[in-house]
């Protein structure tokens, strides 16, 4: 197996490496609504399943959260025609793996297994899309939800900082606002949400037409259209959702926040509204990320962590979702330093950025970095982030699986003043979010003016 990825990487970067990508696929539509997008690759004798549904914690409601999450876990936990746990035993057993993921704007699931049981995987998709409530009862739903809360106090409530990105949230995005609550959802809203509840949630959002599945690999094309329609062509549709329409935020001035935490060591977060994913300004603020914080030559690691030795480690991210997006940086003092330290060396040189300009050299740096990304993601056939996985991002969101190339068009077209010019417009100095997080007992520790 290791030497069939070797010699497919030796094989397929070289074209990316010259910005042109070639996923050959086909995509069509059944009856239901369902998308079909089949990639063939013979490289491996594997089949990555990858299905997307256009729904993630977004489409919840105040009082009503983490229903998406939720239905992660209950993906898992048997249909009309498959047991509980069966799903996971079937597949290992054939020697394949399997995950899920939720965000706030989609729920993935998907498979790798050995070619030759393309059928068994399928089956058991198909099962859960078409007949999961089936087999819901109480008892799996108070299962997954103490599962879910359980989850949540590890990764969120017990983990140092874990709480940070809910006050961001919740200060940046008004109450009504689908971003304004984490994807896990509070654990009031988990300890109250009744079978009925979570049931219709998903009578509501997961059917055929809300789907997107996406088979590549080593398959033969017409017998895997035999498969889908035996397995997935009689699913029923469901009602039409409607789009998300993109909802910005502001920031009026500077909003400072705190949170005493058992962490060792303070931690600043400083964060902008900026723009969703694929629209105008999305690659410049990526691209400046990168030149902010990506690797140890980038601007704010080496001023920060080696000149100065004031921060412990600094990461900027531009985090573009549907309707909303948010560029973040965070940075983690030293001993014996302040984030008012920090805020202040990380202003300094963000407007030293604005009012010098983006050099050529740092620029191309940062552009190489994310095709590089794009190149190694693209080596498998699925799992997170394999080619099955973004031709599902790029079907849900834009609707051309095929987008490969216009994406890194978008970053190859990008100039030094496109980049300064975005870091102007969005990295305002009274216009963003500016949050401590400290020892317990050290407030004097925080950022502010």
């Amino acid at each position: 197996m290791k030497q069939y990825r070797f010699l497919f990487l030796l094989t397929f970067i070289p074209s990316i490496v010259h910005t042109q990508v070639n996923v050959p696929f086909e995509k069509y539509v059944l009856p239901n609504g369902l998308n079909i997008i089949l990639h063939e690759d013979h490289s491996v004798p594997v089949v990555g399943i990858n299905v997307w549904y256009h729904v993630g914690s977004g489409r919840e409601k105040p009082g009503k959260t983490g229903f998406a999450h939720l239905f992660e876990h209950m993906m898992f936990q048997g249909s009309a025609h498959v047991g509980k746990g069966e799903h996971f035993k079937f597949l290992q057993e054939a020697g394949g793996t399997l995950n899920g993921s939720t965000n706030t704007d989609r729920t993935n699931y998907w498979e790798l297994v050995p070619s030759n049981f393309l059928e068994l995987a399928l089956y058991l998709e198909s099962d859960r899309m078409g007949f999961l409530l089936d087999a819901m009862d109480q008892a799996k739903l108070d299962n997954q939800r103490d599962v879910v809360k359980n989850e949540r106090r590890q990764n969120y409530e017990n983990q140092p900082y874990g709480l940070a990105g809910k006050m961001i949230n919740e200060n940046l995005y008004p109450p009504d606002h689908p971003y304004h609550w984490l994807t896990i959802g509070t654990q009031e809203d988990l300890s109250n949400a009744s079978l009925e509840d979570v049931s219709e949630f998903f009578r509501r959002y997961y059917g055929a037409n809300t789907a997107s599945l996406c088979i590549g690999g080593d398959i033969d094309v017409k017998k895997t259209k035999e498969l889908v329609e035996k397995y997935f062509g009689s699913l029923k549709k469901i009602p039409d959702i409607p789009k998300m329409e993109v909802r910005g935020t502001a920031v009026d001035g500077k909003k400072y926040l705190l949170m005493e935490d058992r962490v060792q060591l303070p931690r600043l977060y400083m964060v902008w509204p900026s723009v969703p994913n694929y629209v105008a300004d999305d690659a410049e603020l990526d691209l400046l990320s990168a030149i902010l914080a990506r690797g140890k030559n980038s601007r704010l690691y080496k001023a920060l962590v080696y000149e100065k030795q004031i921060a412990q480690d600094v990461s900027v991210s531009q985090s573009g979702n549907e309707i909303a997006g948010q560029f973040r940086v965070t940075a983690t003092a030293k001993p014996g330093h302040t984030l008012k330290e920090l805020e202040s060396a990380i202003e300094e040189i963000i407007e030293g950025l604005k009012k010098e300009g983006v050099q050529t050299r740092e620029l191309e740096r940062a552009k190489n970095g994310i095709k590089a990304s794009f190149v190694y993601q693209l080596q498998s056939v699925g799992g997170f982030g394999g080619r099955t996985d973004r031709l599902n991002a790029y079907n849900t969101f834009l609707g051309d699986p095929g987008y490969f190339n216009k994406d890194l068009e978008r970053y190859k077209k990008t100039t030094a003043s496109g980049v300064q010019e975005a870091a102007r417009r969005y990295l305002k100095p009274d216009g963003r979010l500016v949050l401590s997080v400290v020892p317990l007992g050290k407030k004097e520790l925080q950022a502010g003016d």
